[in-house]
């Protein structure tokens, strides 16, 4: 089943995605169904208002998620391009909702006269379905919602002021989130295939398998610290391939389009205005 927020005449409203269609679930934003305890089976015998998938406009997925966890340093091969040690618990990092925007969405991103150096960062995200604190096991995997795609759009100037990088990371409307919530059953593996390509070449090729700290240990870790509640996105961090870890380094130009893809899930596909 997959879930989506999408933009109508009448304002947002969340959907169920079938093959032939869009249905209407009765919520304005798949936040708002997952607060309902019984969301799955409300979007699973959905019938409201229904929409051609060709004409779907894709909102932001959790327009307004309690929290937005981003974790670094999270892919061996990332690991090593970046000449860093292996962690020993994961790089954990905030972004906001104003931070978030739709799936095919055009960026708006500060070139020239703010940055020179806008990278790209393909990320498996992790919807969390229930609240959970303190959460271990099978308990951890049972929170996860489904699975959505991220393009961690990373201002490298910005990310190197200084040791503490969340400038570089949270600027807002830069990263596209979507373009639905693939809903997951306790105890799937997250085991993707997942990529990067800048205007038709591959930039990133990876698995998701080859997480260092996978999703049912992040959330094991972040519920030690902090209550997940329905709708908190963690974005599980990005493979190698990324533009600054390059040499010579390469980033983002105007006018670009960047497709951030995860088999099974989905993509993103935004220009960078």
């Amino acid at each position: 089943m997959k879930l989506a927020t999408i933009r109508t005449e009448r304002g947002p409203a969340c959907v169920r995605v079938d093959d032939d269609a869009a249905v209407e679930t009765g919520y304005a934003d798949v936040g708002a169904l997952l607060s309902v305890d019984a969301w799955r089976q409300i979007a699973a015998g959905a019938a409201g208002r229904t929409h051609p998938l060709d004409s779907l406009d894709y909102a932001t997925l959790v327009p307004r998620p309690e929290k937005v966890i981003c974790v670094g340093l999270n892919y061996l091969d990332h690991i090593a391009e970046t000449g860093r040690e292996r962690p020993t618990h994961p790089t954990l990092f905030p972004k906001f909702a104003r931070s978030l925007i739709g799936a095919y969405d055009d960026i708006p991103m500060p070139f020239d006269h703010e940055s020179t150096a806008i990278d790209w960062e393909a990320e498996l995200t992790i919807v969390i379905g229930s609240s959970v604190r303190r959460v271990t096991g099978a308990d951890a995997s049972a929170a996860i919602a489904g699975w959505t795609v991220a393009n961690d759009v990373s201002v490298r100037d910005y990310q190197m002021h200084t040791t503490q990088f969340m400038p570089g990371k949270a600027w807002e409307d830069s990263t596209p989130i979507g373009p639905w919530l693939v809903v997951a059953e306790p105890g799937d593996e997250a085991h993707f295939p997942i990529e990067c390509i800048v205007d038709g070449q591959v930039m990133q090729s990876s698995n998701t398998k080859e997480l260092c700290f996978g999703p049912t240990a992040l959330i094991e870790y972040i519920s030690t610290f902090i209550t997940l509640v329905p709708g908190d996105l963690i974005l599980t961090g990005t493979p190698g391939g990324v533009g600054h870890a390059r040499d010579p380094k390469v980033f983002i130009e105007r006018g670009q389009t960047v497709v951030t893809r995860i088999d099974g899930v989905g993509e993103c596909r935004n220009r960078f205005a």
